[in-house]
C-alpha cells in the first residue's frame, strides 16, 4: 500500500476538520435550544438532553482541537508526531461524560424523590427532541464515514456517542409523553417517567464512558490485540530472505502505527542484499497496515548461500 500523496494527506485533513467543525456547530445550536426549552417545560429529561447536547460541543471542539493538532508534523520535542493528541482527547471526552452523568443522575433521583412534575408546552419539547434526533443522526452518519476513511480515533469516539445520543433523546422522549399522558390516563405514577428516563439517560451515557476511556487507555499504554501482532508477523515471514522474525512490536498512535520488526536473514548477503530484504520487509508491513512507520533491523542467523545458487 503506497503512502498517501501530499495532496492527498491535504484533502483527508480538510475533510476531518470541515466534518469536525460542523458537529461542533450543530451541538452548540441545539444545547441553547434544549435549554430554553428545557427551562419553559419544566422538564429534567429536556434538561439532561440539554447537560448531553453541552458535553456534545465540549467534545467535538475537543476534537476540532486535536484533530487539528495531530495533524503537524513531527518535531525536536515530538519525534513520533502528534498523533496521540486524538487519543488524549477521547479521554477528555470521557471524563467530560463522567462529570454530567454525576449531575444528571443527582438531579433526577431528587426529581423523583420529590413531588410530581406537571409539565408546560410538552409538545414543544417533544419537537425538539425528535428535531435532535434528526441532527444526531445526521452527525453520526458523517462521523463515522471520516472515521472509517482517515482511521482517526478521535472522530469515531464523537460517531459513537451521537449515536448513542439517539438513543439517550429518545428515551427522554418517551419520558415526556408518559408524563404528558399520565393525567389522561389517570395513571399518577406515570408522572415520574420523566425523572426515571433521566437516570436511564445517565446510566446509559456512563456505559459510553466507560467503553471510550477504556479503549482510549488502551492505545496510550500501548496495548495491541494479538491479531495485529500475528497479521505483521504473518507479512514479514511472506519475505523470501526472511528465515524468522525474531521479534515484531506495533504500538498506536492516533492514526499511524509505528512497528518495530528484527528478522534472521542468511549471514553471507550483500549490505546492498540486506538492504533490499529491509524495504521487503517495509513495503510488506505497509500492504499489511495502513499508514504505517516502520523500523527495520536484520540479523544474521549463521546460514550461508547455497554453492548450487
Amino acid at each position: 500500500m503506497a503512502d498517501p500523496t501530499p495532496r492527498a494527506v491535504d484533502e483527508a485533513r480538510t475533510d476531518k476538520r470541515k466534518v469536525a467543525l460542523n458537529s461542533m456547530l450543530a451541538s452548540l445550536a441545539l444545547t441553547g435550544l434544549k435549554v430554553g426549552v428545557g427551562i419553559a417545560s419544566g422538564s429534567i429529561a429536556v434538561l439532561a438532553e440539554a447537560a448531553h447536547s453541552g458535553l456534545d460541543f465540549a467534545a467535538a471542539a475537543m476534537t476540532l482541537w486535536a484533530v487539528r493538532i495531530s495533524d503537524k508534523p513531527s518535531d525536536a520535542n515530538h519525534p513520533y508526531g502528534h498523533h496521540r493528541m486524538e487519543n488524549l482527547s477521547a479521554l477528555g471526552e470521557t471524563l467530560l461524560l463522567v462529570i454530567t452523568c454525576v449531575w444528571i443522575l443527582y438531579e433526577a433521583i431528587k426529581r423523583l424523590l420529590g413531588e410530581p412534575v406537571h409539565l408546560s408546552n410538552p409538545i414543544v419539547a417533544v419537537a425538539v427532541l425528535m428535531v435532535s434526533m434528526g441532527v444526531d443522526w445526521s452527525r453520526s452518519r458523517a462521523l463515522s464515514r471520516a472515521a472509517k476513511e482517515h482511521h482517526s480515533q478521535a472522530l469515531e469516539a464523537d460517531a459513537l456517542h451521537f449515536s448513542t445520543d439517539i438513543l439517550s433523546s429518545a428515551t427522554a422522549l418517551l419520558g415526556v409523553a408518559l408524563v404528558w399522558g399520565a393525567p389522561k390516563l389517570g395513571l399518577a405514577w406515570l408522572s415520574r417517567a420523566d425523572a426515571v428516563a433521566a437516570i436511564a439517560i445517565a446510566i446509559l451515557t456512563i456505559a459510553l464512558s466507560w467503553r471510550l476511556g477504556l479503549r482510549t487507555v488502551q492505545v496510550l499504554t500501548d496495548e495491541v490485540s494479538p491479531e495485529l501482532g500475528a497479521q505483521l508477523a504473518t507479512a514479514v515471514r511472506a519475505v523470501n530472505e526472511v528465515h524468522e522474525p525474531l521479534r515484531v512490536r506495533a504500538r498506536i498512535s492516533g492514526d499511524r502505527t509505528f512497528v518495530d520488526v528484527v528478522a534472521h536473514v542468511r549471514s553471507d548477503l550483500t549490505v546492498k542484499e540486506s538492504h533490499t530484504v529491509a524495504d521487503q520487509i517495509e513495503e510488506a508491513v505497509k500492504v499489511s497496515v495502513r499508514n504505517a512507520d516502520v523500523i527495520v533491523h536484520l540479523e544474521p542467523t549463521g546460514k550461508h548461500r547455497s554453492t548450487h545458487e
